[in-house]
């Protein structure tokens, strides 16, 4: 069923999560979640309050039906989901190693990575404030990257505002071919939500104040460098404010960008200012670290405002 108003739509893939833990025994056993960085933006802004839709395919099968039901759980419109027969929902698995974490993808032929211009549901697109997108929406074929800039010159055409994270995967295209769709996506953005580290990478500045211009040059109406533990830096009008993070006892960083994301443009949805509403992302994606996965410790809103008092 369409939503009357949505606050933000998503594109991207959502990915199903296998995570190893470890036991007593040496045995493989995995925890089955939900992944996908777009996903895991869409259920934050849910979380937060906000009304939600999202854009992608899934496979018909066990894979898909399980983030169909999260989707729904979490009160999303999945009106924009296509189901494909022929095509797998991804997959991923997560093993711990000496150096932190190793992740194995199985993604390859998605059913998100076949979704064409003619699957967006144009309908919800035109009802929606804000649709966020990542670099990742784009990477995972030629034809998803054509389909994210059919959406955005749409959504653009209805004047609803384009958010954009610059989500950098070099496992799935080169660093050339990234920075030349990643930079040129960013010129339509008008939300735009790099992350620091890949900043650099994308950039090749290497201090905050340098990739801050480096970002402002795109002209978006709001920038919200994402910093981990040292917090955000947002730049609107003629502001640029750094946001202290909070502190946290973080034992799993899994999702706490895609958390600030869809908490910050919640609030932003609200008629919150950029300030306002990047106060309560860096809350929001601290909270984010203090449990294990992507999706189960996305706080709620409660939870947020809380802290913050």
């Amino acid at each position: 069923m369409l939503s009357e108003d949505i606050d933000l739509i998503c594109l991207g893939e959502p990915m199903v999560e296998f995570t190893r833990v470890q036991t007593d025994e040496e045995e493989n056993l995995y925890i089955q979640g939900l992944g996908g960085d777009t996903s895991n933006c869409a259920i934050a802004a849910a979380r937060q309050g906000a009304a939600v839709a999202y854009i992608t395919a899934v496979g018909d099968d066990r894979f898909g039906r399980f983030a169909i039901d999260l989707w729904k759980k979490e009160g999303i419109d999945i009106s924009g989901v296509a189901v494909f027969d022929e095509f797998p929902t991804g997959i991923y698995f997560i093993e711990p190693s000496g150096n932190g974490r190793d992740f194995t993808y199985y993604r390859t032929g998605s059913a998100a990575s076949r979704l064409t211009s003619d699957d967006l549901p144009k309908t919800l697109i035109k009802k929606s404030k804000f649709l966020h997108l990542s670099a990742i929406s784009q990477a995972i074929s030629g034809t998803a990257a054509a389909t994210c800039a059919h959406a955005i010159s749409f959504a653009k055409k209805n004047k609803v505002r384009i958010s954009y994270d610059t989500n950098l995967r070099l496992n799935l295209w080169d660093l050339k071919r990234a920075r030349d769709v990643i930079h040129e996506t960013a010129k339509q953005a008008d939300i735009l939500l790099p992350s620091l580290d890949e900043a650099r990478v994308l950039s090749g500045k290497s201090s905050i104040e340098d990739i801050v211009d480096f970002y402002l040059d795109f002209n978006p109406q709001v920038l919200a460098l994402k910093c981990g533990e040292q917090g955000a830096v947002i730049a609107f009008e003629d502001k640029v404010e750094t946001i202290r993070p909070i502190s946290v006892d973080a034992v799993d960083t899994s999702g706490a960008g895609d958390t600030f994301d869809g908490a910050f443009l919640s609030q932003l949805s609200k008629g919150y200012s950029p300030l306002d509403s990047g106060r309560y992302a860096v809350t929001a994606a601290g909270l984010s670290v203090e449990g294990y996965g992507a999706v189960t410790p996305i706080p709620t809103k409660s939870s947020v405002l809380r802290k913050l008092q």
